[in-house]
């Protein structure tokens, strides 16, 4: 299993313990020591659990963005497989191609049919390859917009999940209409009279994952990231330095704590102890348990009402307090009080470099 720095004290308990069940496996089979090895066992099972709690409660905006990347998270098909009874994928955008870092059909969960469509990335090369590391092109966003035209036909629900780095750049991509493609995703999902819950379950990056994000309900597992850049590219940008990408990430407020704050999300999921990777299934079945909750309570809204209600949702987002623009360079007009401390604040941060009088 692939760690990131700060779990290696926790892997190097978690393989001790499997050692020893192993041994007390054994230990049953001769009846030698067994009582001892359970012993043991639930020690560091305590320990553990103290020292993932002490990690856990001290995460970085970075570390969590790093968690959020981790190649062992439940992807879109890990969790439509564990919650449907029932599931067929459907293929292709009716136009260009199909394109493998969306993936969607339509299933039946608890009950429910729903059409579920979803950014899927790739474990290993040759995998992460075909589904261009969940970058999804223009004919990614057509076949996700085919799909939920066809929720919208039959009136099914739609639950969307999100987890890509950004959509994908290439020239290619900006030849078929990649900007086209995200902007008609986002209009015709306000135009959509059926419940959409979208789920941000890894990386939730800009554009490439507003896409699918319009939603009734926006949802964010515990240790996902919803940003309108990477911390890296954020990094590059403002100080030509990509190393500073855990400073990029505290300025750019991209933990489910911060965007739940900000109104961008209603609720957060928790995960298990030490992030969904470590007990997929569990983390599955805890986000199965909340769309179930959502799918009950926005089924009872009419279509106008569903469509009313995310317009609403959405038009509420970024609101601000109206002040009269003063540059704090003028001598002739007192600035706010606010905005100049605002300003000596920022400035003392460190976030900008020599300013020039206009």
């Amino acid at each position: 299993m692939e760690v990131l720095p700060l779990e290696r004290p926790l892997l190097e308990l978690s393989n001790r313990i499997a050692e020893l069940r192993a041994q007390a496996r054994q230990s049953q089979l001769t009846g030698k020591n067994e009582k001892d090895l359970q012993g043991e066992i639930r020690t560091l099972e305590e320990q553990f659990e103290i020292l993932a709690k002490q990690i856990f409660s001290n995460l970085t905006p970075y570390e969590i963005t790093q968690l959020s990347r981790h190649p062992h998270r439940p992807y879109t098909l890990d969790i439509v497989h564990q919650l449907c009874d029932e599931f067929i994928e459907l293929q292709g955008d009716r136009n260009f191609m199909d394109d493998a870092s969306i993936v969607g059909g339509l299933g039946t969960f608890r009950g429910h049919r729903v059409v579920f469509v979803g950014h899927q990335k790739g474990r290993g090369t040759k995998e992460n390859v075909k589904r261009n590391f969940g970058m999804p092109r223009p004919e990614g966003y057509r076949k996700a917009l085919r799909l939920m035209s066809l929720a919208e036909r039959f009136k099914l629900p739609i639950v969307t999940f999100i987890d890509t780095p950004g959509a994908y750049p290439g020239i290619d991509a900006e030849e078929r209409g990649q900007s086209e493609a995200i902007a008609k995703n986002i209009m015709v999902m306000f135009k959509l009279g059926v419940p959409i819950i979208s789920v941000v379950v890894g990386e939730g990056g800009s554009g490439g994952a507003l896409a699918i994000g319009v939603g009734n309900r926006v949802l964010m597992l515990q240790y996902s990231t919803y940003s309108v850049i990477s911390p890296e590219g954020c990094a590059s940008i403002l100080w030509k330095d990509g190393s500073q990408a855990d400073r990029a990430a505290a300025a750019l407020g991209v933990t489910a704590e911060h965007a739940k704050k900000l109104g961008v999300v209603d609720e957060i999921i928790p995960e298990p102890l030490g992030g969904a990777h470590w007990k997929p299934k569990e983390a599955i079945l805890t986000l199965g348990n909340t769309l179930e909750k959502y799918l009950l309570e926005l089924g009872q809204m009419t279509s106008e009402q569903l469509k009313k209600q995310r317009h609403q949702k959405f038009a509420a987002m970024g609101r601000v307090e109206e002040r009269e623009p003063v540059s704090p360079f003028r001598t002739d007009v007192a600035p706010d009080p606010a905005w100049v401390q605002s300003w000596e604040q920022f400035s003392k941060s460190g976030y900008v470099g020599d300013a020039t009088q206009p």
